[in-house]
């Protein structure tokens, strides 16, 4: 157990993972609700963000945790997933653009 914590969080063991004040308050997921913003993109994902599954009338319904992340100039919607566990909020939402080679080859012709 101990070497897998270690894997998921970067810090010590005494110090445990980056965790942000609402990680408190997510037991109570609901689709309805609104995604929560936040600008801890230091922020370890655990398996509580994950959600829950409900059985209702043999149907299964998935409630999963949706957070807006802050990029440095908006909010990026992140949906999490099982995969997702132990990465960093920031690793999905990225602060820089794509480079497009046309556009550079484009600048080059003039």
């Amino acid at each position: 157990m101990v070497s897998l914590t270690r894997i998921n969080c970067a810090r010590s063991l005494w110090k445990g993972p980056n965790l942000a004040s609402f990680s408190l308050s997510l037991s109570n997921a609901s689709k309805d609700r609104p995604p929560i913003k936040t600008q801890e993109r230091s922020c370890t994902i655990l398996p509580s963000f994950v959600g829950y599954f409900m059985f209702i009338f043999a149907l299964f319904l998935t409630f999963r945790l949706r957070f807006l992340v802050h990029n440095g100039k908006d909010y990026v919607n992140v949906l999490v997933t099982e995969d997702m566990v132990g990465h960093k909020l920031g690793e999905f939402s990225p602060t820089r653009k794509k480079y497009s080679k046309w556009i550079f080859s484009w600048f080059l012709s003039f």
